[in-house]
């Protein structure tokens, strides 16, 4: 019999889109690593090391005792036998989201009582506080139904009981979570609100602190009409210092309570700020000069969770280049990278979304879209990695967070001694004593609050890399207009959809696609002429 035009077409179609696949799947690498030799062995904790203030239970709002400890001394933290890596599960865009500690490579515990998790991190009494977020609330307060709620809260994994809460309802919770929420070690909490823009600090329940982004960037009438901002995390690095990052700027603020922002991660540079302002929904011109705060995207892009390495270093997720890179100030106050990770293996990173330098040297990655966490030592080699896709909660289970246990993601100190090479107040006079927004400083007090700087002590710097990672430091990578971002939505919406899908595998599909359809409507037409 012979094959029609319109038949060899559909055959075609299917055959490579099948062999594609097939492809795929047979070459793909394995995203688990056990690494129990070189990721479980004792290492030593950096000295002094402060050690978070114990949760009391038995108060109202769970939040931290006012009573910080020390050691004096380099002490030794021995590890367990195999890698305990506690990770913060988003799901699938805030849906299936759960909390997941892992024993070597297998599940240990879980939490799935949010819609969407966030940052996770364990307190020195072994209660967790993890951002979360829910789709729908009860109370919606001046927000007004339906709505949103996001926040943070307390959790005992011994008894699973949810110890406290703080959460607010928001519109919708698209670009609204509270994606990032840090123990200040003087008895409360920092969290991120994106859908305010804003850095608060919570003790015993009640916001006491808050620094607003409108004092430092220009805003829109209203912060929550769009996604201005999307500050997506904070972290404590010292008396009243908090190191903020500013997606949609790629920029990272050193914020100090009654000083505001004092130093720019990723300073405008004067050049073109397209990348901040594509789409109608980035930051926000509101003098219409076309002129932002606006970070070089070659630096970072869109980054997420940095962490602070002392004085003068930062390791950053860097997102949208799909990297992770550390950066060190210069002498002339600019940041350039030192060290880069593109792939680990075999795998290119793929919106990794957070990098926490271990004491050991080595460095535990969440690579979000090919749904895995992993650790590589300085020279960029695997040493233990899983993928986090479980069958158990039938989402696609993208990561935002992980810490390793038992030392979580903690910071060297800022060295408020050490000259800052950005003027960020542009030669407003501050008064420096949680000064309101209108003094320039963008610090504010909450009524009944105080902003006295919390006592908290400084941290030996982790350790710094110099060199080596597995990546070009000038490489940004590339993305295929269209193609990467329906592959990202594909990763977030469909748990079958593999981990190593990517954008040549998308084309290939739609060509497939098309030869099908070609082929039927081909053989359609043939069909009609005879007739």
């Amino acid at each position: 019999m012979r094959l029609t035009r319109g038949t060899a077409l559909i055959l075609l179609g299917i055959g490579l889109l099948v062999a594609t696949l097939a492809a795929g799947a047979a070459t793909a690498p394995d995203r688990t690593v056990s690494g129990v030799d070189a990721a479980g062995t004792p290492t030593p904790s950096p000295s002094p090391t402060p050690t978070p203030s114990p949760v009391d239970a038995s108060t109202s709002d769970g939040t931290p005792t006012a009573t910080p400890e020390t050691t004096d001394a380099p002490t030794a933290t021995p590890l367990p036998d195999r890698p305990q890596t506690l990770i913060g599960i988003q799901g699938g865009w805030t849906e299936d989201g759960s909390i997941l500690r892992v024993d070597g490579s297998e599940d240990a515990w879980r939490d799935t009582r949010a819609d969407g998790y966030f940052e996770v991190s364990m307190l020195d009494n072994g209660t967790i506080v993890a951002a979360f977020a829910n789709e729908s609330a009860e109370d919606c307060g001046d927000v007004g139904a339906p709505c949103a709620e996001t926040g943070y809260r307390v959790i005992d994994p011994e008894t699973d009981e949810i110890l406290s809460e703080y959460t607010f309802p928001v519109s919708t919770l698209t670009n609204s979570e509270v994606h990032a929420v840090d123990a200040t070690g003087s008895g409360g909490f920092v969290f991120t609100d994106m859908d305010r823009e804003r850095v608060v600090v919570v003790e015993n329940g009640t916001e006491v602190w808050e620094w607003r982004a409108e004092s430092f960037y220009e805003a829109p009438a209203d912060p929550t009409s769009r996604d201005w901002l999307h500050i997506n995390d904070v972290d404590t690095i010292g008396d009243g210092r908090f190191l903020v990052s500013v997606r949609n700027a790629n920029q990272i603020l050193i914020v100090e309570r009654g000083a505001g922002v004092v130093e720019v991660i990723n300073e405008d540079d004067g050049g073109s700020d397209e990348n901040c302002l594509r789409d109608g929904n980035r930051l926000f011109d509101a003098d219409g000069d076309g002129d932002v705060r606006c970070g070089d995207p070659s630096v970072i892009r869109e980054q997420h969770n940095p962490q602070w390495l002392g004085n003068g270093a930062v390791l950053v997720a860097d997102s949208e280049n799909d990297r992770v890179v550390e950066l060190h100030r210069t002498d002339n106050g600019s940041w350039e990278p030192v060290w880069a990770l593109r792939e680990a293996g075999g795998l290119e990173l793929d919106w990794p979304r957070d990098a926490d330098r271990l004491p050991n040297g080595n460095t535990l990655v969440t690579d979000s879209l090919n749904r895995r966490v992993f650790e590589v030592n300085p020279q960029g080699e695997l040493v233990w990695s899983i993928g986090t896709l479980r069958d158990s909660t039938g989402g696609p289970d993208i990561p935002y967070e992980a810490d390793r246990l038992p030392f979580g993601e903690f910071a060297g100190g800022y060295d408020p001694g050490t000259p800052t090479p950005t003027d960020a107040n542009g030669g407003t006079e501050t008064d420096g004593d949680g000064a309101d927004t209108a003094t320039g400083d963008g610090t504010a007090t909450v009524p009944d609050g105080t902003d006295t700087p919390p006592e908290t002590e400084t941290r030996t710097p982790l350790p710094r890399m110099t060199a080596a990672g597995s990546g070009d430091l000038n490489d940004t990578g590339s993305h295929v207009p269209g193609l990467s971002l329906a592959v990202a939505g594909l990763r977030g919406q469909f748990s079958w959809v593999p981990f190593w899908f990517a954008e040549a595998h998308l084309a290939v599909a739609l060509l497939s696609v098309a030869l099908v359809l070609g082929g039927g409507a081909d053989t359609a037409w043939q069909r009609y002429r005879r007739d």
